[in-house]
């Protein structure tokens, strides 16, 4: 039997909550989920000082571990389309998620532990979700906001809000909150997003999440757990409303 490279042994491990078997698993259920579909999407996890992240422009729910790329943490906030420092690449031709630079915002922004990224087409029609307030900014992003003030049969709303967490890692919010998600301009490369995205991150720090308009989603966490939730929980909302309005239900009371 071969000797395994110190740098392989990175993700190299029996367990299943060590990140590089996690990223294929959740990675596989987020395709079924169709968040991460025609090879879009991405994840990653921050354990210490190393980062875990899927590769870029594969099929999500054929990833294994030994495609995972790590990357020590701290190190310098990665720059769009230059080279970065690696622990470990895969032995395959293959290139780091084009979101990395994106979930370094998430990082340094917010400390979180880790951060997803989804093309769901229930994020993609969030318009649908709520009233969405359109801010002045350089960079031209929005803010969506869904809050109590839900009519009908309102109760899911209620429980899935509470879901998420100010600023992705405080506490939850609570049946009387408004949760805000900012809403920020696509750009032709995804690493483009970076500081748009940290802008958005700074001007409201209790939000979550950042929208991408017609492209997808951000979601961030303490650890991946924390990530995942809130990213389904969010995901609901976004549906519910998205089905709220096919179906004429006002999703915001005038009172």
């Amino acid at each position: 039997m071969s000797e395994i490279s110190p740098a392989d042994a990175l993700v190299t491990s029996t367990d299943p909550l060590h990140p590089a078997n996690l990223i294929p698993e959740l990675c596989a259920s987020f395709y079924r989920l169709g968040w991460v579909t025609g090879t879009g999407g991405g994840i990653c996890i921050r354990i210490d000082d190393k980062v875990y992240i899927a590769p870029s422009g594969v099929q999500k729910e054929r990833i294994e571990p030994s495609h995972i790329f790590v990357l020590p943490y701290p190190q310098a906030n990665p720059s769009p389309h230059t080279d970065r420092i690696f622990l470990r690449r895969p032995q395959l031709n293959l290139k780091e998620s084009a979101c990395t630079p994106l979930f370094w915002n998430a990082f340094e922004l917010r400390n979180a532990g880790s951060c997803i990224h989804t093309h769901s087409q229930n994020a993609v029609m969030r318009r649908c979700c709520g009233k969405v307030t359109y801010l002045k900014s350089r960079t031209k992003y929005a803010s969506l906001s869904l809050s109590r003030r839900i009519t009908g049969s309102n109760m899911p709303f209620r429980l899935m809000i509470k879901g998420v967490r100010k600023g992705g890692n405080g506490p939850t919010l609570s049946y009387l909150d408004t949760l805000k998600v900012p809403i920020i301009a696509n750009t032709p490369d995804e690493e483009d997003l970076k500081d748009s995205m940290a802008e958005a991150m700074e001007k409201h720090p209790d939000a979550a999440a950042i929208l991408v308009r017609r492209h997808g989603i951000y979601v961030w966490g303490d650890d991946w757990t924390k990530a995942k939730t809130q990213t389904e929980c969010l995901d609901y909302l976004f549906e519910i409303g998205v089905k709220m309005k096919l179906a004429g239900i006002p999703t915001v009371l005038n009172n």
